[in-house]
């Protein structure tokens, strides 16, 4: 209780706190765009009830890792060497969930420009225009990635400061971002056709980035994002067109 209150009257603890919850809500995007693109796989009543367990799934594995950051730590520490290339269990963790978010991803685009009927349990079909109905299947999923991007967080959060309760609130604040935005994120991404082709590309960069990463090659992370706010804009800015030729259309028509 004397650590917190010691901290709560230090300005570097504060800024280490604004510093951290900004990162954490921003790696929590990534695994929100993943939760958001598989919960819109399900029947409307059900997307949002998958997207909310999800979320939580993510606050408590990052919450029992906080609880093992002795553990969480040796991580780092090299397993075995391939050619003089030295790899950690992050390392191998990082590169699995790059390659299923590759593979994911990849899939989720071969089946949005394939018009040809397919059997996957979280396809919509499209010569019936069904929605399978196997949530359990999505929140499976669900778990491997919160799996990943957990660890990638907590160990964001080691590097950052060495505070348990900084890492804690910052991990909460994120979290609590992230229900906010779960249900308008997976309703604008499901109203808007174009913008899941957009998110999936996120994703196999993110994907690649992860498994870059996996291999010892560092990708500053404000590149990254950057790229992906600049496709934002622009897919906002044609969004934005598309909808002036509709209205202008629309008052065309209703002229004559």
């Amino acid at each position: 209780m004397q650590d917190i209150a010691v901290l709560l009257t230090d300005p570097a603890a504060w800024a280490a706190l604004i510093t951290l919850v900004v990162m954490e809500v921003v790696l929590g995007i990534d695994n929100l765009i993943f939760i958001s693109i598989l919960s819109n796989k399900l029947p409307p009543e059900k997307r949002s009830g998958v997207r909310r367990i999800g979320i939580s799934l993510a606050l408590v594995m990052r919450l029992v890792l906080l609880s093992t950051i002795a553990w969480i730590v040796t991580l780092t520490a090299p397993v075995f060497e391939v050619m003089g290339n030295a790899f950690s269990w992050k390392d191998m963790i990082l590169i699995a969930g790059g390659l299923f978010l590759v593979w994911k991803a990849t899939k989720e685009i071969h089946h949005s420009v394939d018009p040809a009927h397919s059997d996957d349990l979280l396809e919509k079909d499209k010569a019936t225009d069904v929605v399978i109905t196997n949530a359990g299947s999505a929140i499976f999923q669900i778990i491997l990635i919160d799996l990943v991007f957990s660890i990638d967080s907590i160990l964001t959060a080691v590097g950052m400061t060495e505070h348990l309760p900084i890492m804690v609130v910052a991990v909460l604040v994120a979290i609590a971002v992230m229900l906010l935005a779960a249900d308008p994120l997976g309703d604008f991404i499901d109203k808007n056709p174009t913008v899941v082709m957009l998110a999936l590309g996120f994703l196999l960069m993110i994907g690649m980035v992860l498994i870059a990463e996996g291999f010892g090659a560092h990708v500053p992370k404000g590149y990254i994002y950057a790229a992906m706010a600049f496709s934002a804009l622009v897919e906002g800015l044609n969004m934005w067109s598309r909808r002036a030729q509709a209205r202008k259309a629309a008052a065309r028509d209703g002229g004559h």
